[in-house]
């Protein structure tokens, strides 16, 4: 049978040709790589340079209809690293995809990767099915692969990013230093819809220093009615 894109429509499996190229500073990391991809007759390497200069010198002399699909990069390069390189390479040759190759699932290097426009991350190690799998998964499906270890660790990360946003946000949200513990306690009562007089009664304070505490709430909280000090208390959750 036939499957096309993996679709059953005969009798023999046909597989797409992809256009990839590796940026690897380390030699036998190189020949490694070039081991893996000669496994798959559909898999074409245009080239592999060994530092991000390199590169854009080698993208730079094909015709664009020539120019890699999905270029395998790596990170820690002299002249220029990979990032730099997937950030200048992306902003020239937008239709290019990036997949780094890394020894280490570093928090920083993941994101920043991410941020320069990579579309996968994957550890070295793997084999070479998995390299297939990925230049697929991002030319036929828009994926975006990751080795397990990275993609836990992204999650993590945007655990933790998640949780500092969620922080600032509370932070934000809080009473603004300036009002006092005494303005506090009053605030509560207005929001409980409590006037002067009877919040003074309470507290067993003069009307006129109630009212005089009220005055700065307001000009702390830079507003002018009782009905906004209560929709300010209720939407940041003082109450």
């Amino acid at each position: 049978m036939i499957i096309l894109n993996g679709k059953i429509i005969g009798e023999f499996y046909i597989l797409m040709d992809f256009t990839i190229a590796l940026v690897e500073d380390n030699k036998i990391n190189r020949n490694t790589f070039m081991q893996k991809i000669k496994m798959f007759p559909n898999l074409h390497l245009l080239f592999a340079a060994d530092n991000g200069n390199t590169c854009m010198e080698e993208l730079k002399g094909l015709p664009h209809q020539q120019l890699p699909q999905v270029i395998f990069m790596d990170l820690e390069m002299p002249e220029m690293d990979g990032i730099e390189t997937i950030r200048l390479a992306k902003s020239l040759y937008p239709h290019i995809h990036f997949i780094v190759l890394t020894v280490f699932d570093d928090d920083e290097k993941i994101f920043e990767a991410i941020k320069a426009g990579a579309s996968g991350y994957l550890l070295k190690h793997e084999p070479a099915g998995i390299l297939q799998d990925a230049i697929v998964n991002i030319l036929e499906s828009g994926g975006a692969p990751m080795s397990p270890a990275i993609a836990r660790k992204a999650l993590q990360l945007l655990s933790l990013s998640t949780a500092r946003v969620d922080s600032t946000q509370n932070h934000n949200n809080a009473l603004p230093q300036a009002i006092t513990d005494r303005e506090k306690e009053i605030l509560q009562f207005m929001v409980n819809g409590w006037d002067a007089k009877r919040i003074a009664s309470e507290l067993n304070l003069s009307v006129l220093t109630v009212r005089k505490h009220i005055a700065n709430i307001y000009d702390k909280l830079h507003v002018n009615s009782k009905a906004q000090v209560i929709s300010m208390a209720h939407k940041n959750n003082w109450v």
